[in-house]
């Protein structure tokens, strides 16, 4: 059920990107919300290695207390802030698109950078880094479950304003799209849905992007199905992957962001490369 609402989540947030950006190949991490929750997890770990040696014991227990969910979770949403800040709103997508490639490498370096400082935060960040559904626990899972409803239904509200983009900017005016409101909220959507999956199972690759191109390929539709579908086709491919993980090295786990990365990439080849075949 973890592994599914996952899914479901990054499905949503891939075809929301993807709307957005009116880009196929546009995937939910797009806006710095990845590298945010990088760092954010990267920074707790950091001050909980250094203890009591540098800050005090109230200061522990406030880290400890506020965790790595919801230090990867307002890492991805301060991400998405500062490209919003960096492309002055929403208006133009591909200032924005720009700007989300910016914050992404400049958070992705200073969390490097801490953990050559510390080099005990690594790990932690690589596993999460990987991704992984084993330590979901039902809190988590009720979480995921309310914001993937509420999203769903904005997603359903939203889902003409989605194909008028399909259309153009200049059609999607002249249809009395006011487009700096719409991009906003779609971009709100987006990092709440991304911010969710992030903190819960850390960066999960290629669900977001494959979900709702699989969808477009072999069952095209308008916004209002395609969403709903690419949530289903994402909570299916994760659930594959996951069970994927725990078969292959069993008793172990492999990290399912590795499994979904090779599904994901030799998808992806394989139709690149049947398209280029003469």
């Amino acid at each position: 059920l973890g592994a599914a609402l996952v899914g479901a989540l990054l499905g949503l947030s891939g075809a929301l990107a993807q709307g957005l950006f009116r880009n196929p190949l546009a995937d939910p991490y797009l806006l710095g919300s990845a590298a945010g929750a990088g760092l954010g997890v990267v920074l707790v770990l950091a001050a909980a290695s250094l203890g009591g040696a540098y800050i005090s014991l109230s200061t522990v227990v406030w880290i400890e207390r506020v965790g790595l969910v919801s230090a990867a979770f307002i890492g991805a949403l301060v991400g998405v802030a500062l490209t919003l800040s960096l492309a002055r709103g929403a208006v133009q997508t591909l200032r924005l698109l720009l700007a989300g490639v910016v914050v992404g490498v400049l958070l992705g370096a200073v969390s490097d950078l801490i953990t050559v400082v510390e080099p005990d935060s690594l790990r932690g960040k690589q596993a999460f880094m990987l991704g992984s559904t084993s330590f979901l626990g039902w809190n988590a899972l009720a979480l995921m479950a309310a914001g993937l409803a509420v999203l769903l239904l904005m997603g359903h509200r939203h889902a003409r304003a989605l194909d008028a983009l399909t259309l153009g900017e200049d059609s999607a005016v002249s249809l009395g799209l006011d487009l700096g409101r719409v991009r906003l909220v779609l971009v709100l959507m987006l990092s709440l849905g991304t911010a969710l999956a992030v903190s819960q199972a850390g960066l999960v690759a290629f669900v977001g992007l494959v979900a709702p191109h699989l969808v477009r390929r072999h069952a095209p539709g308008r916004h209002g199905w395609l969403l709903v579908a690419s949530a289903g086709m994402g909570a299916t491919l994760l659930l594959v992957a996951d069970v994927i993980s725990r078969a292959v090295v069993a008793p172990r786990e492999l990290p399912v962001g590795v499994v979904t990365a090779v599904l994901g990439g030799g998808y992806l080849f394989w139709l690149l490369r049947q398209r280029t075949t003469p």
